[in-house]
């Protein structure tokens, strides 16, 4: 595993990049053009540009600062859950999916029957997250990974069928247009398929000159231009983003996610792309947005475990204020970091109190600003969001 020094050390020498050229389109049976990677990575290299280099010092420093910062964060778990639904909507809104993080999570808490169909999308995403993070204890990155990630991704969702999820594709796909004849991109074909899989499973796990950073960018845009499967390749690319930079140790904690940049930048984040599996390759444009992005999101990211240490505080000094309460007021508190959108039910659930006693504290916590009551209309089923909490991770 590579420390920070590691990676720091590196931006003092040459960076060493591909050559500028990925691959070519080549004429197919059907009467389209489909590209064709060349191998991966190319055997002839060159060193990146200063502006690629200044990106990656100032995307490897805000790391730095960011792993140092959330070990400070008391019960990392419990906050991680939160960035990991976060970056599943903001991942499945690149898509086209309608449903919000609050969607997610009052269907988690099962407080509402009617929900955006495409919200399962998001649901299966974060299951994706949390069995990748976890089967990476046990699994290497490898092509039987990526097929497991897909599979959980799409199984059971209205995106599944005919989709084959869990299965690397049989037929040709094609990026915008209504078909291979007006597509925008077309990847390579079932020819060059698995060739072009075995160059990227092997790079994975091999030791090369490229930094972690430039690796995993390299990966996400390798896998976007060979768009293995016949459907979810976006969100697996981004999932496999993830992934990478747990596995190479850029984060002791998985904290990072770029999706929300993604979304922000989507149309320059489709650009980069389209310019890297090119004929001319631009792949300067892309690690610089690439790198961009690590610090931009590092940087967003420090920024929200600040706050989360200084709500918390403030929080528990409010707490004090409840007298005989405190110590079931705290355990709710570190509970609603899990879960900031609950009913009186689940403050009973939670503290073992009786309704009535439950329904007093969630009350006072109310009263102090720590709870705030959505809908006051209705007595039966109100909702009570941890709204301070809730509001970091929420795009405006």
């Amino acid at each position: 595993m590579l420390g920070l020094i590691d990676i720091i050390l590196t931006t003092l020498i040459n960076i060493i990049i591909l050559i500028m050229k990925t691959g070519k389109l080549i004429q197919q049976p059907g009467g389209y053009k489909a590209f064709v990677p060349e191998k991966f990575p190319p055997d002839k290299k060159i060193i990146i540009n200063t502006k690629t280099q200044q990106l990656h010092a100032m995307a490897v420093l805000m790391l730095g600062k960011l792993d140092g910062i959330t070990q400070l964060l008391p019960d990392l778990d419990f906050f991680i859950l939160m960035y990991i639904r976060k970056e599943a909507t903001r991942s499945s809104e690149i898509e086209g999916t309608k449903a919000t993080i609050i969607d997610v999570i009052k269907k988690e808490s099962r407080l509402e029957y009617k929900f955006p169909q495409d919200v399962d999308r998001i649901v299966h995403y974060i299951k994706a997250m949390e069995y990748g993070l976890e089967r990476l204890k046990t699994l290497p990155l490898s092509l039987r990974f990526i097929r497991e990630i897909h599979k959980i991704l799409l199984e059971g969702t209205a995106d599944a069928s005919g989709k084959t999820p869990g299965q690397f594709r049989q037929s040709q796909n094609w990026i915008g247009g209504g078909s291979l004849n007006t597509a925008t991109f077309i990847p390579p074909p079932i020819t060059e398929l698995y060739r072009c899989l075995d160059d990227l499973e092997k790079f994975l796990y091999s030791e090369n000159d490229y930094t972690p950073l430039i690796k995993a960018a390299l990966v996400h845009a390798q896998f976007e231009t060979i768009h293995p499967f016949l459907d979810g390749n976006g969100r697996t690319g981004r999932l496999l983003t993830t992934f990478y930079l747990c596995k190479l140790g850029i984060l002791e904690r998985p904290v990072l996610y770029l999706s929300d940049y993604f979304l922000k930048n989507r149309q320059q984040y489709y650009n980069s792309l389209a310019g890297y599996h090119s004929e001319k390759c631009d792949i300067d444009s892309w690690l610089n947005f690439f790198l961009d992005g690590v610090a931009i999101v590092a940087e967003e990211a420090i920024d929200i475990s600040k706050k989360i240490n200084s709500l918390r505080t403030s929080d528990l000094l409010k707490i004090q204020t409840l007298g005989k309460r405190v110590k079931k007021a705290t355990l709710v508190l570190e509970k609603l970091y899990n879960l900031p959108i609950v009913t009186v039910k689940k403050v009973e659930q939670w503290t073992g109190l009786s309704r009535t006693q439950a329904n007093e504290l969630t009350k006072k916590m109310a009263e102090i600003g720590i709870l705030k009551q959505i809908d006051k209309k209705i007595e039966y089923g109100r909702q009570f969001w941890y709204k301070n909490y809730l509001d970091l991770f929420i795009s405006k």
